[in-house]
């Protein structure tokens, strides 16, 4: 007797997936937005099975789980079989050493598109971030995804998100028949997501930089997720910018958030902003700050074009992000206990780091001549 049609019995058992739809493996799929994917990926009609690659098992049921590094080139067996795979594995950390960070995305991504290559897998998803087209105050407004990739190393992680954009230019010359396509949210919000840009609004002032011309557009989690989930079904390709519609300028961003702002001029918070975080006090180099100051507000058409639209907008984004903050205290990018946070209020908080970062100077200086 002839077994059922495929369909017949995907009618019997609706949890069942289809015969068709790509096998997607996700790097990173134990924690963040990789989790979150990996949820997502593994509850659609269009996905046909999901493996799970981390260095700790995640808590998605339906996924095939693999244990190991990024790094090791032992994941090229992992992914045989898989049409697509999501590379997610990445550590933007403020607090990971620089270098110890760049070592394991540069050398992750890498090690994933030649496995990738190796295991027949037709297309690699990259999600680097929409600050790779830098913030200059001459950007349009918005960017279109074609648009120059101007950004330097000087921010937190950038430089590593760079080296990926370049690596995924050259695989598929490296490797023909390799599809590689890139991912680049807007500041992100929600999934445990900690930056520069949302401690930002932990502070008890926003530092606004005189004459600067500021311009927020967030990506919510969960948009990220559905953008990427896009690419991994193969609705859309190329490089892909992902955010709310449109954007809020500072004063709207002020008048939302009810957060004062301490207006300081250029020199005096980027020369700060670089000793600060010189001898330690602080996690964001002078470069971050640039993403607070000028525009780098990106289009989306790509995925517009392709039927994607954000569930969420700015201003939803933005009370999200609020509600998370509330009760942290960051100052210059520096996490403060609430006590520190109470006792130096606004202004006064930054004049204690520049205070104590003339203390760690004299102290130098003092040791230098003994």
């Amino acid at each position: 007797m002839s077994s059922p049609d495929p369909q017949v019995r995907a009618a019997r058992n609706p949890s069942a997936r289809p015969a068709r739809g790509p096998v997607v493996a996700v790097t990173g799929a134990a924690s963040g937005v990789g989790a979150l994917l990996t949820e997502r990926l593994a509850a659609s009609e269009e996905v046909k099975q999901v493996v799970a690659i981390d260095e700790r098992r995640g808590e998605c049921a339906d996924a095939e789980w693999h244990i190991l590094d990024v790094r090791d080139p032992a994941i090229a067996e992992k992914l045989r079989g898989a049409d697509v795979v999501v590379h997610l594995a990445l550590d933007l950390d403020l607090e990971t050493d620089a270098a110890a960070r760049t070592a394991y995305n540069v050398r992750g991504t890498q090690t994933v598109l030649t496995a990738a290559a190796a295991s027949g897998v037709r297309r690699v998803v990259l999600c680097t971030s929409a600050m790779v087209y830098g913030a200059l105050p001459d950007n349009e407004l918005p960017l279109s995804e074609d648009a120059e990739l101007k950004a330097t190393a000087e921010a937190t992680g950038v430089g590593d998100l760079l080296e990926i954009e370049r690596l995924a230019r050259r695989a598929p010359r490296a490797h023909p028949g390799l599809n590689v396509t890139v991912v680049r949210p807007a500041v992100l919000v929600g999934g445990g997501a900690d930056t520069a840009l949302t401690r930002y609004f932990e502070s008890p002032r926003l530092l606004v930089v005189a004459g600067s011309r500021p311009a927020w557009q967030f990506c919510h989690v969960d948009d990220l997720c559905s953008a990427l989930e896009y690419a991994a079904v193969e609705k859309v390709e190329g490089e892909l910018a992902v955010g709310c519609d449109g954007w809020l300028e500072q004063e709207e961003v002020e008048e939302l958030s009810g957060i004062r702002r301490m207006e300081l001029p250029s020199a005096v918070a980027l020369g700060a902003a670089a000793r600060l975080h010189r001898i330690g006090l602080t996690p964001s180099p002078a470069g971050d700050l640039a993403y607070t100051m000028y525009p780098w507000v990106v289009s989306g058409s790509r995925l517009h074009d392709a039927g994607w639209r954000p569930s969420y907008t700015n201003e939803e984004v933005l009370e999200e992000l609020l509600g998370e903050v509330s009760g942290r205290h960051t100052v210059a990018g520096r996490r403060l206990g609430r006590k520190d946070a109470t006792a130096a209020g606004a202004a006064g908080a930054t004049v204690a780091l520049l205070g104590a970062a003339a203390v760690v100077r004299r102290a130098r200086k003092a040791r230098r001549r003994i």
